[in-house]
């Protein structure tokens, strides 16, 4: 056991060191993502912001990654990818603290945009990424460099979690959500120093060929030379089941520590250190999932790990209906801190088997669909969570609908594995 372990940790260490410089950029923005995600929202509600405002005002990011995803998925095809990482450590950090001034201003108009260039920022990274590692790290390290690429998540939401449970035990007041906010920003910064260690010769994907023409021919042909090299069908098959879960997500996931303040009195430094907590585990089993993937196939690490993370968050979700009961807190604490890993164990493996099921002439536009299929339908179920909580829906009610919409997602990832295992028989 012991030299199967040895065996799955030095697979990691023959990863080439470009793609460990690009985890580098990941963890400095991520680190900022983690911390929003965990603070931003008890933030605003102790500016005074109800939650369906607050839904409202996160959602904005999502509606920018929405719209310039995919323009940005066309935009970079044939083009060196490092310059929009630099763009990425600067648009990240800078809007993260123009956010902060904004909502305790209550700068209503300010704030949404600037969550909506923290959005633009983003998508500059999560759209380059994995294009950049499928492209120019050997295509035998691809499921340990992806693995490491959304292990970041996990790690920085350790790290966010952990340093903020800590110094908020130790001074609540220095170390407020505002002020944790503005430190995990500044260190987003940093990501320019990996940014400059990436050294290589990069190998880019071939160009659209676009023709030459004038006048409207012109724009007819360019639209048409843009979309005609892409494998439309196949694409389209492999984003349906991100759309389902992604729509689901939304009405979960970006609010879930409000579920826990108002329906189980969750405050932010104890939800801190159980979502940090709860990032240890899913790290550990990302680790791992390469391995998995390759003795087990997808189908067990994607099926049946996403299936039991839709059965906890089921389980979780129906505690509101007997939240005076004293053991309801603990039974919901502890199905969020498995759905977790389960769920987010298998992002990895997803990614890499729609990567491959599309082809390597598709892959640059199914990761730009991708990030605005995720931001766009969380911008949607955002808007539609605020409307529900205005109208007075439970939480229970609410994150009922993600675990239907994620049961169909589930299955057709399954469709999909099928769908492959069998072209590759062939």
């Amino acid at each position: 056991m012991l030299k199967r372990v040895r065996e799955i940790i030095g697979a990691y260490r023959n990863v080439e060191q470009h793609a460990y410089y690009l985890v580098g950029i990941q963890f400095c923005l991520q680190l900022i993502n983690a911390a929003f995600f965990i603070l931003f929202n008890y933030f605003m509600e102790k500016e005074g912001y109800p939650d369906y405002e607050i839904a409202g005002v996160v959602a904005q990011r999502f509606m920018a990654v929405m719209l310039l995803a995919a323009p940005l998925g066309f935009f970079i095809r044939g083009k060196r990818l490092k310059p929009f990482f630099y763009l990425a450590c600067f648009v990240v950090p800078s809007f993260s603290l123009l956010s902060i001034y904004a909502a305790e201003n209550h700068y209503t108009t300010l704030l949404n945009w600037a969550m909506r260039g923290w959005g633009v920022g983003f998508v500059f990274m999560q759209v380059a990424g994995l294009p950049f590692i499928l492209l120019n790290v050997k295509k035998e390290q691809h499921s340990e460099a992806i693995a490491m690429w959304f292990q970041m998540w996990s790690v920085t939401t350790f790290v966010a979690g952990t340093i903020n449970f800590v110094l908020y035990s130790i001074n609540p007041v220095l170390f407020s959500e505002r002020n944790m906010l503005i430190v995990f920003s500044l260190i987003g910064y940093c990501g320019f120093y990996f940014v400059t260690k990436i050294q290589i010769t990069e190998k880019p994907s071939d160009p659209l060929p676009i023709r030459e023409a004038s006048g409207l021919s012109a724009i007819f042909y360019s639209v048409y030379d843009i979309v005609r090299p892409y494998d439309w069908k196949r694409i389209i098959s492999a984003t349906i089941p991100t759309l389902i879960i992604a729509v689901g997500a939304g009405f979960t996931i970006p609010v879930i520590n409000l579920f826990f303040l108002n329906v189980h009195g969750i405050e932010a430094g104890t939800f801190s250190i159980m979502t940090a907590l709860t990032y240890v585990m899913v790290a550990f089993v990302i680790i791992f999932m390469p391995s998995i993937r390759r003795k087990y196939g997808y189908g067990i690490a994607i099926t049946l790990f996403q299936g039991l993370a839709v059965l906890a968050l089921f389980i979780m979700a129906t505690t509101e209906w007997y939240q005076e009961a004293w053991f309801a807190i603990y039974i919901a604490v502890f199905f969020y801190m498995i759905r977790q890993p389960f769920m987010n164990a298998a992002g990895p493996m997803t990614s890499e088997l729609t990567m491959y099921y599309v082809g390597e002439r598709n892959q640059e536009m199914i990761s730009a669909l991708n990030a605005s299929i995720w931001s766009g339908s969380w911008f949607v179920s955002m808007q539609l969570f605020a409307w529900l909580r205005q109208m007075e829906y439970r939480y229970v009610t609410i994150f009922l609908i993600t675990v239907v919409l994620y049961a169909f997602g589930v299955g057709w990832y399954a469709y999909l594995i099928f769908l492959y295992k069998r072209e590759n028989e062939d």
